[in-house]
């Protein structure tokens, strides 16, 4: 079965759901880009044992979200529409991979370093810039210190630094690097291995592992989005970020 929602195609074959993030050249997410993965999963989740992401072109998995959506009009429908889209995942018992080339950033590295694994190209470039504009990454708040530890979270998350694969893996980011032109076969592979189990038993598997270390999810989500919606967003640097990335200039920081 296939279906495109636009910016989102989608295809079920195997219980397996592909979903492809199909606004190239960067696959840039904005608010109806999300919403319309948000509805496609809806749909695909319970009809698949698997779900696999990838981005569409040859230049990225996801640059991230939509900076346009982060001015004060609109950050509170993009930040809801995103978030959506995770809690939604946390409670799918199927098995996540994220099948990543080029340019895995912001919301696009949130997305993919969600998922159960993670498989990467050796070109592969992982980093949350948020901080550079200004802001913080909500979901990778959460979810990077219980993958990674605090200290490999804190440098990615208040430097804004960007990594290649192989550091990626070291961090513990990336479950499997791969040669540039082997990433479809390498998700393949690795379909075929899970494919080969006992489907209930690794789903019950997952389910446990992931309840026994992420049971807090949801609620420290909810606590990063207010900070980030009443506190942050209120500020006159976060302002200034955004204002000054759309405006192709160096930002003005307010001396405190």
């Amino acid at each position: 079965m296939t279906d495109s929602r636009e910016t989102i195609s989608i295809r079920i074959e195997r219980r397996t759901a592909w979903v492809t993030l199909n606004r190239p050249p960067l696959n840039i997410l904005d608010i109806r880009m999300m919403e319309a993965l948000d509805a496609a999963l809806q749909r695909a989740l319970p009809e698949s044992d698997f779900v696999v992401f990838q981005g569409a072109g040859p230049k990225a998995f996801s640059a991230g979200a939509e900076i346009a959506d982060h001015t004060s009009e609109r950050v509170g429908k993009m930040l809801s529409a995103f978030h959506a889209i995770f809690r939604r995942l946390s409670k799918a018992d199927c098995v996540k991979i994220a099948a990543v080339h080029g340019f895995c950033l912001g919301g696009g590295m949130e997305l993919a370093t969600f998922c159960d694994f993670v498989i990467a190209t050796e070109s592969a470039q992982f980093g949350q810039p948020e901080i550079k504009l200004g802001c913080f990454p909500p979901v990778a708040m959460v979810t990077l210190p219980h993958l990674i530890g605090m200290r490999a979270a804190a440098d990615l998350i208040l430097t804004g630094r960007q990594i290649g694969a192989a550091e990626a893996q070291r961090f513990g980011l990336v479950t499997r690097v791969v040669p540039d032109s082997e990433l479809r076969d390498a998700v393949g592979k690795l379909l075929e291995e899970l494919r080969a189990l006992s489907p209930s038993v690794l789903q019950l598997t997952r389910k446990t592992f992931w309840n026994l270390h992420s049971a807090e999810f949801a609620k420290q989500l909810e606590e990063v989005e207010r900070v980030y919606l009443s506190v942050l967003m209120k500020t006159h640097d976060a302002q200034e970020g955004i204002r000054a990335f759309l405006e192709k200039r160096k930002p003005v920081w307010k001396a405190n």
